[in-house]
């Protein structure tokens, strides 16, 4: 007959304390002991964690009105800018937004060392930021100026909204040309000096629901050390590309669009980062709990290193070009010892993501489940997985961070 479980089932389990929670490292060890079959009676939900570079996030801001109240036509925070156009005093707070005074690659290559994404650390971090806002008056808001230093608990409302994260699988960026360059995959050497990574491997979320069975509007996870959504599919999100026959695709496929209550996040989970030559942007923490609801999930759960592969990029010509160019595949597995082969080459390797903490955030929310403080939210609409579902053409090779 196999397992059948439902969403009401496994939560009743972590009401009452009896709920069975590993992560998706420990749960590899146990179907290689146990077997698919015997894992799955066993098992109700396995954890999933990433913590890399996150660069389409962002927060909105309802300020509330000072008095006289005024209608916000610029805002300046710490510096950078955010965007307006939405209401009186509301704005939109990008990542890779940066400070107008920034010399931005005319000193090549720039340093990039404020932007968004640290105006939205130390918020988190509850420190005071400089506030600077002007408007050009109207009769029901007729302030033109307002200059002052705010904390998060002075903001009426802020949430944490990134229309991109948790790629699931992506490039590994090599530089195949005779000059060093500077990119959002960090900087790397000419001739293939070295290879930049970003993903948890057989930690990361999307990679351990290849299909998204489980995962899709509404699904409760980690976010930035607090309590999220998914909210829709990711920005670029194209599920239709080569998958492996684990059913992992072969290169960036899906996305996720987030939301969460920004005052009740962290700041080791959400860290304002600086790519030279490049730009600024957000170190995102997040982990999705993946329920055991057949032996299907586990099979996927269990996928490791080794048998989750990414295409090796050339980001000085082939990447900046779009030619879809490829010189190779490469397993996570390879790509964490330290060494891969390219061409008859070896190169070292380097992650932008961090498994140590990724392993924490996986940890983190077993721990929360297991106390019985994180309830599973059932979706009410799993991620498109299919062309006919997004209904969207050509996605399927548009990839950036």
């Amino acid at each position: 007959m196999g397992v059948h479980r439902t969403y009401a089932e496994i939560n009743d389990k972590i009401k009452s304390g009896k709920v069975v929670v590993v992560t998706a490292e420990e749960i590899i060890e146990m179907v290689e002991q146990k077997g698919v079959e015997q894992v799955a009676s066993e098992v109700d939900i396995v954890t999933t964690g990433t913590f890399g570079p996150m660069c389409s996030s962002g927060a909105f801001f309802n300020f509330g009105h000072p008095s006289p109240r005024i209608k916000m036509h610029k805002v300046w925070m710490n510096g950078v800018p955010a965007y307006t156009g939405i209401a009186a005093v509301d704005a939109y707070l990008g990542v890779n937004e940066l400070p107008e005074y920034d010399p931005l690659n005319s000193n090549y290559p720039g340093e990039f060392r404020y932007g968004g994404g640290h105006v939205i650390e130390d918020l988190v971090a509850g420190k005071s930021i400089k506030f600077e806002a002007t408007g050009y008056g109207t009769d029901c808001y007729p302030r033109k100026k307002i200059e002052t230093y705010i904390n998060l608990d002075d903001i009426n409302e802020a949430t944490l909204f990134n229309p991109r994260n948790a790629y699931q699988n992506y490039n590994v960026a090599v530089n195949v040309s005779d000059k060093k360059i500077y990119t959002y995959m960090g900087t790397l050497k000419p001739k293939m000096g070295n290879a930049h990574y970003c993903s948890a491997g057989q930690l990361s979320p999307l990679l351990n629901d290849p299909y998204y069975r489980t995962i899709g509007i509404g699904t409760r996870i980690f976010l930035g050390g607090g309590v999220g959504y998914v909210a829709w599919h990711g920005t670029q999100h194209s599920p239709c590309g080569p998958r492996g026959e684990n059913g992992v695709p072969l290169g960036g496929a899906g996305t996720l669009s987030v939301i969460g209550d920004l005052k009740q996040m962290k700041h080791q989970w959400l860290r304002g980062t600086s790519f030279l030559g490049y730009g600024s942007t957000l170190t995102v923490g997040i982990g999705i709990p993946i329920p055991i609801l057949n032996e299907e999930m586990v099979r996927f759960t269990a996928v490791k290193d080794e048998d989750i592969f990414a295409p090796v990029v050339d980001y000085s010509y082939d990447y900046p070009n779009a030619n879809g160019k490829s010189l190779g595949m490469v397993s996570y597995a390879q790509l964490k010892a330290g060494v891969i082969e390219v061409g008859g080459k070896e190169i070292p390797t380097a992650p932008l993501s961090s498994y140590v903490k990724a392993r924490e955030i996986a940890g983190t929310l077993k721990q929360w489940i297991q106390k019985g403080q994180f309830l599973l939210g059932e979706p009410v609409q799993t991620l498109p997985s299919s062309d006919s579902e997004i209904k969207i053409k050509g996605l399927q090779e548009k990839q950036n961070f």
